[in-house]
């Protein structure tokens, strides 16, 4: 981009553009360095953003192309805050409540521990339920079905009484897409592109990858970058991992979703919007404020260091004080967002009216080494 138009993309969206074009060098720079192979950033407002910008190669070949304009990303779990808001779109239209004990609604869901799971604890991590199943692995080698899945969600161990502790639960997210399945009536995948991805025009948005996408006349398959995964894994983990076709298909509620920046970004200034885009109303101002704020609050078994120090919203973390992984240490007291396992990270700030998605095909975990050091660019970019 030409010095002047890159002014204009900064300066529309209200960026310091000496600042702004430092952030961008310093991805460029990181995937030039192959310290992340592929990588798309933007940032904006609730009624603006900059354009996409696109970094490194599109797979992990450093002489494959350069990374399309159109990437798309495995975005891992950033996939939670999403399945979150689909469940809450069922909580506004009066067909669910948070309360709702969980084996009510999912007949397996059943056996020591797990009467007293709600709808509340799932949307918080604060059910008990473990973060991964212990044969994950198996499963997965196995191409196992979500249905398989969620039998081993079932007759899982709790690690606690519901409301008694927080630990993150890719699992619980894993129960939340059955739910939304048993009241709606449909897939979890299809309640979210017809509910959230078609309203919000997330054209290339979906809960795992569709058959069609890997037609000849559709192509977005073509467009999703190759994450780089551990180095032990390359080979055994061809036909499961991140990389194959297998997972990329599976639509995991807990980190199936595959999207590209620009759709994610309306996701974000949906939010900050409170629940419009566009002129259209997705969620209600009520749901997206209920998602957004403390809800371990009013959970008093949990400890009060938990509680105060370590706050979900409803599929959202909040800002943790003295703790800033992924997010930076930049960002205002009432930032929301979610990571990804493969490198990836969203997050909002309403008190700047302001939001950045980073998508990446370098994992970070547990630190967001990368992803940390480009949020407090971004954030120090916002006039």
């Amino acid at each position: 981009m030409a010095a002047t138009g890159f002014e204009d993309d900064a300066r529309a969206v209200g960026l310091d553009a000496g600042q702004w074009q430092r952030t961008l060098d310093l991805l460029g720079e990181w995937c030039r360095r192959g310290l992340i192979p592929s990588a798309a950033v933007i940032c904006g407002r609730s009624d603006r953003t900059t354009k996409t910008h696109v970094f490194g190669n599109q797979t992990l070949d450093p002489a494959s192309p350069p990374v399309r304009d159109d990437v798309i990303f495995l975005v891992a779990s950033i996939t939670k805050p999403i399945v979150a808001m689909g469940a809450l779109l069922l909580v506004e239209r009066g067909l669910l409540s948070l309360d709702d004990r969980v084996c009510e609604i999912v007949s397996q869901f059943r056996g020591r521990g797990k009467y007293g799971v709600t709808v509340r604890h799932l949307l918080t991590h604060s059910s008990g339920l473990p973060d991964m199943l212990p044969r994950n692995r198996e499963l997965r080698e196995s191409h196992a079905s979500l249905d398989e899945f969620l039998k081993g969600i079932c007759a899982a161990e709790m690690g606690f009484s519901p409301g008694r502790g927080v630990r993150y639960q890719s699992m619980g997210f894993g129960v939340l897409g059955e739910i939304i399945r048993t009241i709606s009536g449909r897939s979890c995948p299809d309640f979210l592109r017809t509910e959230i991805f078609q309203q919000l025009w997330m054209n290339d948005t979906s809960l795992g990858a569709p058959e069609e996408w890997y037609e000849k006349d559709n192509g977005r398959a073509e467009r999703i970058a190759e994450i780089r995964v551990p180095e032990d894994q390359r080979d055994v983990a061809s036909d499961w991992g991140w990389n194959s076709r297998y997972w990329r298909g599976l639509g995991a509620p807990w980190g199936g979703v595959l999207s590209t920046a620009s759709d994610l970004a309306r996701f974000a200034q949906t939010m900050l919007s409170g629940g419009t885009l566009d002129g259209a109303r997705v969620f209600s101002k009520a749901t997206v404020e209920a998602a957004t704020r403390n809800q371990l609050a009013g959970l008093f078994g949990i400890p009060v260091s938990e509680r105060e120090g370590r706050p979900w919203g409803f599929g959202w973390r909040l800002s943790w004080p003295g703790s800033s992984p992924y997010f930076g240490d930049l960002l205002g007291p009432r930032m929301y967002g979610h990571m990804g396992a493969t490198g990836t990270v969203l997050w909002i700030d309403p008190d700047r009216d302001a939001f950045a998605v980073i998508l990446t095909t370098q994992p970070q975990d547990p630190h967001g080494t990368y992803l940390t050091r480009l949020s407090n660019a971004i954030a120090a970019s916002l006039l």
